[in-house]
């Protein structure tokens, strides 16, 4: 099956990510379909468009946008699927709904996407346990160099869990500064971010 302009691919796992593991134990973290925090983002390419330019290939993981396997209801409470839905084990996904790939053991972003891990706060006596809107460059497009500190617009932030590690998807034109290291920054990863 190929699709004209659309990569075709793989939910790794289920749809949804609702439970996680601890000790023996499996734990429901999420009963509703509408939340996009549960939502599958990770996929198996399996066929790329006829008509694309592209690195990515059949065989990668990719990183997409939560909505194309998401599930959602409509206005009569219908439950309905996303329209990259085609079958349980095939979706549609366009280029611009796809933001990091792993290709012979090393993750790459497409075009435009950076991920940032984000640093420890330096203020004590503070709740926030990190700095808003700066971090570490982990994968980028070529716009920074990885190791990078940077801080970014307010909100164009996206939370994804990447091999253990919290990092943020930023557009890599809302990245607005590259900071000089002072030496005494911490990179934040929270302890669920790396429980399975």
């Amino acid at each position: 099956m190929k699709s004209v302009y659309s990569f075709i691919v793989e939910p790794i796992g289920e749809r949804y990510k609702n439970t996680s593991k601890v000790g023996d134990v499996e734990l429901v973290m999420n009963t509703e379909m509408f939340n996009h925090q549960y939502v599958n983002r990770e996929a198996i390419v399996k066929s790329i468009p006829l008509v694309n330019n592209t690195n990515v290939n059949v065989g990668d993981t990719v990183l997409i946008h939560h909505n194309v396997f998401r599930r959602w209801e409509n206005i009569r409470g219908e439950e309905k699927n996303s329209k990259a839905f085609i079958d349980d084990k095939n979706y549609l996904v366009s280029e611009d709904q796809m933001f990091l790939y792993k290709n012979k053991g090393s993750w790459k972003c497409l075009s435009g996407f950076c991920f940032v891990k984000p640093i420890e706060s330096s203020v004590k006596f503070e709740k926030k346990t990190e700095q808003p809107f700066i971090g570490v460059v982990k994968h980028t497009d070529g716009s920074f160099k990885k190791g990078d500190l940077v801080g970014f617009h307010p909100g164009s932030e996206y939370e994804f869990i990447v091999d253990g590690e919290r990092l943020y998807r930023v557009k890599s034109n809302f990245i607005t500064i590259q900071y000089e290291y002072q030496g005494n920054e911490k990179e934040y990863n929270p302890s669920w971010a790396q429980s399975g």
